[in-house]
């Protein structure tokens, strides 16, 4: 049964007042069978820039228009994250993408919700309004969500981006994987099907994962030794080629553990010691407003 914010409202004063514990939800379960999963593999080497795959997620997802054209390669100044308004956007950064690629003096890089393998988003939601499907991406309710904006403090790539403009019925905001398009852009994200130069490809995660290292013992000059999003946080279905170290390019550093094993304690421990809803919320008020303030700082930066 789907619970919208007012009805999730109401039944949690309701056992506030009572004084229930409440239980936890969006737990990770059982490790997902990766088998059955969809992956992406970008190739920042084969990248030109050509924001292609940003003009076609901004169709596919029917997102309002920006004030300048995908062509303008202005925004490549500074370094962007994504919106509400764009789910994936692609950065510069100084340098040949590789050491046999002298010719070009700077690396393009797309960034877009992951979509992990075991997601802190999805275990961080305590209403479920993030589901991770049997086929890789994780899904967004936003009949579900109440608006705590958890899965934004949860996500360890800092993905998330919340519709603070709508003073109506604002959402969290991430890549949908296109699995809403399919009819459109067939099974593949539009973002991968428009790309130009075959650096996005979407297939099977292990065939993704296969072409990456066949890739590397192919070209060892082009090619460092390290498939990002393989191991990263538990894995990823989006992962990354480079010919220079990840960290040059934007890639966060971060630890093979899924964040889920962490988030799934606090939570769980906060509900199995029996402490009220009216706690939690008291929590998450606090984390909406520090993520609005973070928010706030980034965009007057």
């Amino acid at each position: 049964m789907s619970i919208n914010r007012r009805r999730f409202l109401e039944l949690g004063l309701g056992a506030t007042a009572i004084g229930l514990p409440a239980t936890a939800s969006g737990q990770s379960g059982q490790e997902p069978e990766l088998r059955s999963q969809v992956g992406c593999l970008v190739d920042t080497t084969l990248c030109v820039g050509c924001r292609k795959c940003e003009d076609a997620c901004n169709r596919s997802n029917r997102l309002a228009r920006p004030e300048r054209p995908f062509t303008d390669r202005h925004v490549f100044r500074e370094e962007r994250r994504p919106t509400a308004n764009a789910f994936t956007i692609v950065n510069s950064y100084p340098g040949e993408p590789s050491r046999v690629q002298l010719e070009r003096d700077e690396t393009f890089v797309k960034v877009q919700c992951l979509h992990c393998v075991d997601p802190a988003c999805v275990s961080g939601c305590i209403v479920g309004a993030l589901t991770k499907s049997a086929e890789g991406p994780v899904l967004y309710d936003a009949d579900i969500c109440i608006g705590c904006r958890y899965c934004i403090v949860a996500c360890p790539f800092e993905i998330p981006a919340y519709e603070y403009l709508d003073p109506v019925a604002p959402r969290v905001r991430k890549c949908t994987y296109c699995v809403d398009d399919t009819e459109r852009t067939g099974p593949q994200p539009a973002c991968a099907a428009a790309c130009p130069m075959e650096a996005i490809l979407f297939g099977p995660r292990v065939d993704i994962m296969a072409l990456a290292h066949q890739r590397i013992e192919q070209r060892p000059d082009r090619y460092i030794d390290h498939v990002y999003g393989e191991h990263e946080v538990g894995g990823t279905s989006w992962v990354y080629l480079a010919g220079r170290p990840m960290a040059e390019v934007g890639m966060m550093d971060l630890p093979k553990e899924a964040p889920p094993r962490l988030t799934e304690s606090i939570q769980h421990g906060i509900f199995n010691y029996g402490a009220v809803p009216i706690a939690l919320y008291g929590g998450l008020a606090g984390l909406m407003w520090l993520t609005h303030r973070r928010q706030g700082t980034d965009d007057d930066e």
